[in-house]
């Protein structure tokens, strides 16, 4: 939960934001970023082994393997894996390949069982990973040691009902990750939401491209004149960077609403409120930026985040979750998407979501052209930038190659808990 005296100053500050004639005093100015980010295969690869390979990601909602027993795939950050609600009720992550000839443990999306048991050769396992079962083991030598042939373990966490996994063995814990965000997201009840719904869709668009249409409110006025523009005032948007690439975009409704309460997703009576959820919660519209896919907004109805996942250099698959409290008898609103027999699973994307996505393939191929050559961004685009900073030194600045690479300009004195804006108000 926010205290009330820092929610006044963000309040003061969003006045502020409202007032100013240009970018904070001492605020760097943003170099130019090079073109080549969104469509070069050398920094693609660099993402996928290093920024995916050692991020938290979300996997997943506990609903979705709610039973001791329960395992479900998941292959959205390329090797394949088994999360599995063990049958002593730790939920654990395995890399979904048998010890003995690399074939998949499980082949379902989803199931139940107290063992899983590989189909090539029947190689069984517990739910921690233990082997116990090799048939025709008198056929192995006499010293094959099968306590050291357990399924791989890859790291996994969670944070209320809500899985997450690394890849990385040495990576911080999930806690350490999230940082000051463990703290604010406290009073939207993690550990009592449930998935209300969660759709996937193919997007022809650099991962970036798509995840950036959800980074700033410069584009609102003109891309959701009717759905998010009424709801959102840019002008008093106020964007908080914090540790480990995450950012925060709040933002008052414009003050021309004769509503009392507005956020970017309407709140019809009857919706299940979450009582914990603070006062910028519920007047105001808020999203997150969980680095290094996952764009939410969250308010005392829904925590509802869209995460991106790069299935090519071109092509995006975006993830749109709803989760929610428990509605009783009456399920709760898929909010990103609508019904749609024509689709592969039914559905559709929301009218907002519509608008962020129309423009992603025509861009990319727009990027792709030799008139591509830099990214100026702006002030109020400075979440990208910061972004992209955070994704380079997930990368390694000397990883990355010069002319691909990005200048650290926005420094830890731009970070929380430090902000220059609090003091330039004052003054």
């Amino acid at each position: 939960m926010i205290e009330q005296a820092e929610v006044e100053r963000l309040k003061a500050l969003m006045e502020w934001e409202g007032r100013r004639k240009g970018p904070p005093k001492g605020f760097p100015k943003l170099p130019d970023m090079p073109a080549r980010r969104y469509t070069d295969p050398e920094y693609f690869a660099l993402e996928q082994e290093h920024i995916f390979k050692k991020s938290w990601l979300f996997a997943g909602h506990l609903d979705e393997i709610p039973e001791r027993g329960c395992y479900m795939r998941w292959h959205n950050a390329g090797d394949p894996l088994v999360i599995v609600h063990g049958m002593d009720g730790v939920v654990r992550a395995f890399y979904n390949t048998c010890r003995h000839r690399g074939a998949p443990v499980v082949t379902e999306d989803f199931g139940k069982s107290s063992r899983l048991m590989c189909g090539y050769h029947n190689w069984t396992y517990k739910t921690d990973g233990t082997l116990v079962g090799v048939p025709e083991r008198q056929d192995f030598p006499d010293d094959f040691d099968m306590s050291c042939r357990s399924l791989i373990a890859v790291k996994c966490e969670m944070f209320g009902k809500v899985i997450f996994v690394n890849f990385d063995e040495g990576a911080m814990s999930l806690k350490e990750w999230l940082g000051p965000l463990a703290e604010e997201w406290e009073e939207f009840a993690f550990d009592r939401i449930k998935l209300a719904a969660r759709h996937s869709f193919d997007l022809n668009c650099n991962w970036k491209v798509a995840m950036e249409a959800n980074m700033e409110v410069y584009h609102v006025p003109f891309i959701h004149p009717n759905t998010v523009a009424p709801l959102v005032d840019p002008k008093r948007n106020l964007n908080t960077m914090y540790p480990n690439g995450h950012a925060r975009m709040l933002a008052p409704p414009p003050a021309t609403t004769d509503r009392e309460h507005v956020r970017a997703i309407d709140s019809p009576p009857g919706w299940q409120s979450i009582e914990s959820v603070g006062e910028l919660g519920r007047s105001h519209t808020q999203s997150y930026t969980l680095f290094p896919n996952w764009v939410s907004p969250l308010s005392n109805f829904f925590v509802p985040p869209l995460v991106f996942w790069p299935t090519g250099l071109g092509t995006t698959r975006l993830e749109l979750v709803t989760m929610a409290l428990d509605w009783g008898d009456e399920p709760a609103p898929d909010l990103w998407t609508v019904p749609d027999d024509t689709k592969p699973n039914g559905r559709d994307m929301s009218p907002i979501i519509l608008e962020d996505t129309q423009f992603g393939e025509a861009i990319q191929k727009s990027m792709q052209s030799a008139a591509f050559k830099s990214v100026p961004l702006s002030y109020q685009e400075a979440r990208i930038y910061s972004f992209h900073q955070s994704c380079d030194k997930m990368i390694g600045l000397d990883n990355v190659p010069s002319e691909l690479a990005i200048e650290q300009v926005i420094g830890d004195e731009w970070v929380w808990p430090n902000d220059p804006r609090t003091n330039l108000m004052k003054a």
